[in-house]
């Protein structure tokens, strides 16, 4: 299966993590194959590396929080089953790199998760309720162990900073 991956950068502070091509189909790749989800030939998602502020800005339009985050998810119209575009995800620069450093990750471990943790929501994946964070939780450590990242979960890390919510 073929995923085409769109990607903006529309911060220049992204230029710092070398091989984001790379870095972003690996994660892709990975999560699709680890969920298993069977998307249609040539399925869009799109990626938006940004600023605090441009995330801020989405964060209040879309979900009423005038304050930045991590990643934001919008999935598209319709079924992940048939949809040609299953939606958008933006990270910002600014939170994910002061978070990787109050955790202990280098910027492109944290950043492999936010694009993980992004994309399952676009597969339609949640953590609103316990069993389905705890759900989530472990397929996005099954899915970044493949790409050579720690369990972003352990004690050491576990910081409610994975917070983005489904617009």
């Amino acid at each position: 299966m073929s995923l085409a991956i769109e990607t903006r950068i529309d911060c220049a502070r992204w230029s710092a993590l070398e091989g984001l091509d790379f870095l972003i189909a690996a994660s892709l790749q990975a999560a699709l194959e680890e969920s298993g989800d069977d998307l249609p030939e040539g399925a869009v998602v799109s990626l938006l590396f940004c600023d605090d502020l441009a995330i801020r800005e989405l964060n209040r339009q879309f979900r009423g929080k005038d304050k930045p985050t991590n990643v934001l998810s919008f999935p598209g119209p319709g079924p992940v089953e048939t949809a040609h575009f299953l939606g958008d995800i933006a990270i910002a620069y600014e939170t994910v790199a002061r978070e990787a450093q109050e955790q202990g990750k280098s910027l492109e471990q944290h950043c492999r998760h936010m694009i993980v943790h992004g994309f399952l929501h676009l597969l339609g994946y949640d953590h609103e309720e316990d069993e389905e964070a705890e759900a989530m939780e472990a397929m996005e450590i099954r899915i970044l162990r493949r790409t050579g990242v720690d369990d972003p979960y352990r004690e050491d890390h576990r910081k409610e900073t994975v917070g983005n919510e489904r617009a």
